[in-house]
């Protein structure tokens, strides 16, 4: 097979750019020194994280002159995210460090005014001269398909600037901003997104970087409807709890309220209530349309070796047939091995990341951090987990998992704690609430409420939080839209819905009547009732912008 050379400097999940790679038919080497890229026909940089931190690696490490003859020289050179990032001059990410100057533009975060930041999920990469019904597009992208990005740094759009050197580009809308999502000049080819977790339309990039096939034709759309389709879609993510059954076995589980054990003990001894084998099922969400996969481990393997958790192996096994971002959650923290070695939480998370995780998951961990950083009057401390793993590999790969409870109180003076005015009153009439955080899969109460910690983890570095309901858990009686816009209000980085899906309609009421980032479902897609399909079908109907999988093959 023809080969392709890959530059890694720890960018965090590059297991699945390599499945990515194979899948369309190229085998990758690895550069293992700065010599070894003289030898390179095809070069590809990916990256995650920090501009900084990317750029002082490869400088440190004696890369960047060696990447520079190698793009001078005419070869195929590929980046990725921030890859795209260090061509250009620099970023506001960190203005003391240089890029490679190859594009005349400085990157800018995104303005936090009326949207989250990061950016993260399926958005558009639309050719700037894309003007009739037929044209030419660069390296396979689709104006109808979408892309996955995750970046809080973007090169912001001015018409022609660019086209007039000579360069490609395909951009996209945040918000009111238009940024650079791809861009090509001869032997360059870059994308802002990560094609690896682009599904087919991503390989079909990948697959037509690697050979040669710079220009294509392709039918495109109307104006109109391009404009119609352009911006963020609105992103369904499948989530599957995973556990030990009771005969050692890993497979998907679901609990009502966090019993996952079947409550028919005559017939089924109270077993765990197993749904599937997670591989199989992750291949069968992404090949119905997820927009991403959560694994969620509700096992410890206390007696397993770290590096030898089964986990390590599902994400292996998924990476290589699922393209599309995948998250772990369960055991990110400091833990003590088998043989009595001390392993950090970056430790572990770095085995998660090399295995195929994109993001890692962490809960009961935060809400002790939470508490520890309001005792300490506010102030980080630098050990945390979420610090330590988001300074490696940036606030896009962690995810804050919280399971609140309600609480009500007759009036907000009897709590300390925030409240919110409920259209659901309990049995007791009382009409205020608030939402008390706990640990331990919900079985320990702690006196925090969520949007402390909300607050606290997006200070500590999170760059999205899973926000689960205790109260709507396994009930499908649809997501607690009351929690959702009240965190919302309180923090600028994304928040995933979760809890309470039990039907199509669920995801339509949550996406109309918050500003919710993303919504989650377990129960209703493993029992068969719907399928991400179904949930995609249904937001479409209604009007809500959502990637389809068949347009994107």
């Amino acid at each position: 097979m023809p080969t392709v050379h890959l530059l890694d400097y720890v960018a965090g999940n590059v297991r699945s750019l390599v499945n990515a790679i194979n899948k369309v038919g190229f085998e990758v080497e690895w550069v293992k020194c700065p010599g070894d890229l003289a030898n390179a026909e095809r070069l590809i940089l990916p990256g995650v994280g920090h501009f900084g931190h990317c750029l002082s690696q490869l400088s440190e490490g004696g890369y960047l002159e060696p990447i520079r003859r190698h793009i001078a020289s005419g070869k195929p050179f590929m980046g990725i995210c921030v890859g795209l990032q260090a061509l250009f001059e620099g970023s506001e990410e960190d203005s003391g460090v240089q890029g490679l100057g190859l594009i005349p533009v400085r990157m800018q975060k995104f303005s936090t005014e009326s949207k989250s930041v990061p950016h993260i999920g399926w958005n558009s990469a639309i050719n700037t001269k894309i003007g009739s019904s037929r044209d030419q597009s660069f390296y396979g992208l689709n104006p109808n398909s979408k892309y996955y990005y995750v970046h809080s740094y973007a090169a912001r759009y001015t018409p022609g600037l660019l086209e007039g050197n000579g360069w490609s580009v395909a951009t996209a809308t945040y918000g009111e901003e238009e940024f650079i999502g791809a861009i090509a000049q001869e032997n360059i080819f870059a994308t802002q997104f990560h094609p690896e977790k682009s599904g087919q339309a991503g390989l079909r990039t990948i697959s037509a970087f690697l050979n040669g096939h710079r220009f294509q034709t392709i039918t495109a759309q109307a104006s109109p409807s391009l404009e119609k389709n352009n911006g963020l879609t609105r992103r369904i993510i499948a989530c599957l709890d995973v556990r030990t059954n009771d005969s050692g076995d890993l497979v998907v589980t679901k609990g009502d309220q966090y019993d996952v054990r079947e409550k028919d003990g005559v017939d089924t001894g109270g077993q765990v209530r197993n749904l599937g084998k997670p591989v199989d099922m992750a291949k069968k969400y992404y090949e119905q349309g997820a927009d991403e996969v959560t694994f969620l481990n509700i096992t410890s393997f206390r007696n397993c070796p770290v590096a030898d958790a089964p986990m390590l192996e599902i994400l292996r096994r998924t990476s290589e047939t699922v393209f599309v971002p995948l998250t772990i959650g369960g055991g990110i923290k400091d833990t003590i091995d088998t043989d009595g070695t001390q392993i950090s939480a970056l430790d572990v998370a770095t085995m998660y990341f090399k295995s195929g995780a994109d993001k890692v998951s962490i809960g009961s961990d935060a809400v002790i951090a939470a508490e520890e950083f309001y005792e300490a009057g506010g102030k980080l401390t630098g050990r945390t987990a979420i610090e330590s793993i988001s300074k490696a590999y940036g606030n896009q790969a962690v995810v804050v998992s919280v399971d609140p409870k309600r609480v009500y109180v007759t009036r907000p003076e009897d709590t300390q704690h925030h409240t919110i005015r409920t259209k659901y009153p309990n049995a007791a009439g009382q009409t205020f609430c608030w939402y008390q955080c706990t640990i331990k899969g919900g079985r320990e109460s702690r006196d925090l409420d969520v949007r402390q910690l909300a607050k606290a983890v997006e200070a500590m570095g999170a760059g999205e939080l899973l926000l689960n309901c205790i109260d709507k858990d396994g009930s499908n009686s649809g997501f607690d839209l009351e929690l959702i816009s009240d965190v919302k209000a309180a923090i600028n980085i994304p928040v995933i819905a979760s809890s309470g899906a039990g039907n199509p309609g669920h995801f339509a009421e949550v996406f109309e009547n918050t500003t919710t980032d993303a919504a989650l479902g377990a129960g209703m897609f493993h029992r068969g009732e719907y399928t991400v399909s179904d949930v995609k079908n249904h937001l479409s109907d209604s009007g809500l912008l959502v990637r389809k999988f068949e347009e994107d093959n």
